[in-house]
């Protein structure tokens, strides 16, 4: 097996036309690949693009922040969307949302690299504390998050329709970055 390549993380990457095909290839690629993203297969781009604008207004209003993983050929590899808590009282903790790694770059380690370039990024963040993000039950995803430091905080039953009479738990991870008031866990 050759040496893997390390991804290079980008957080707040110039928005272009180029970053934005790259961004919903991605995201069609891991729905395609079964990974729980909003969509189920088969993807498609015109459904998701609306979805991707909608984050890249919460950028342009400084709400949400991009992070962007590129392979050794410059492709769009990973993706993590950070996203403010507007809520006065909860500004110490941030949103992670449509988190990715291509499924050509899974079983690697890149999504290990991917979170912990996602709590970096975070903590560069005034007053956050934390990450809390949400995943589908029944995709092994809590168990990836645990892996990478977050814990379950809780669970609403059924709370995803992926199918009629498929209905997943909706899993409420949370890790804590450090500071004021952190137990460090």
């Amino acid at each position: 097996m050759a040496p893997r390549t390390p991804l290079t993380f980008v957080f707040d990457p110039a928005v272009d036309a180029e970053l934005r095909d790259g961004l919903i290839a991605l995201w069609a690629d891991v729905t395609d690949a079964g990974g729980a993203v909003g969509f189920v297969p088969p993807a498609d781009p015109e459904k998701i693009r609306p979805e991707l604008v909608r984050h890249f207004v919460a950028m342009a209003e400084g709400r949400t922040r991009l992070l962007v993983g590129y392979d050794e050929e410059g492709t769009v590899a990973a993706t993590a969307f950070l996203t403010l808590n507007g809520h006065r009282l909860m500004t110490h903790w941030c949103w992670l949302y449509t988190v990715m790694v291509h499924p050509k770059h899974q079983g690697r380690g890149y999504g290990r690299d991917l979170m912990a370039a996602a709590a970096d990024a975070a903590r560069t963040l005034p007053g956050v504390e934390a990450i809390r993000l949400t995943c589908r039950g029944g995709t092994g995803a809590d168990a990836f998050y645990t892996a990478c430091g977050y814990r379950e905080v809780g669970r609403v039953p059924g709370a995803i329709r992926v199918a009629p009479g498929d209905d997943r738990d909706d899993v409420i991870m949370l890790l804590t970055l450090g500071g004021p008031g952190s137990d460090g866990s």
